[in-house]
């Protein structure tokens, strides 16, 4: 059963303008690992965080680096889910979140759907 839906678009360019003029804003929003990757990337990766608080109907109190976006062994996109966020996760009974992310002609974009496996009836 689906939980939750979000989606968010973030200008690529904006969004580097805005990493440019708050240094430190990049550190609360991304992990080490996340700090390192293209703008393009970091981009689409603030997008999926945005949706994915979206999708978990954006409860209050959720810390950025509790969410990384990684890349499973298929090399699809995943969060690894810790703290606030995952505690938020298990509140709603969540046990399956897909994300899909994409960059194209200065915008990156980011869904993601929260599902609940239901038991037997």
């Amino acid at each position: 059963m689906i939980v939750g839906v979000g989606i968010d678009v973030v200008d690529v360019a904006r969004f580097g303008a805005a990493l440019q003029r708050t240094p430190r804003l990049g550190e609360r929003l991304f992990t080490p690992a996340e700090r390192v990757l293209p703008l393009n990337s970091r981009a689409a990766r603030f997008a999926a965080k945005e949706a994915l608080a979206k999708a978990l109907g954006a409860p209050v109190g959720l810390h950025w680096h509790d969410a990384e976006v990684t890349r499973g062994p298929d090399r699809r996109p995943a969060f690894t889910l810790r703290g606030t966020v995952a505690a938020a996760v298990a509140e709603l009974g969540i046990t399956d979140i897909h994300v899909s992310l994409s960059h194209d002609a200065g915008i990156a974009s980011a869904v993601v759907v929260a599902e609940r496996q239901e038991g037997p009836r």
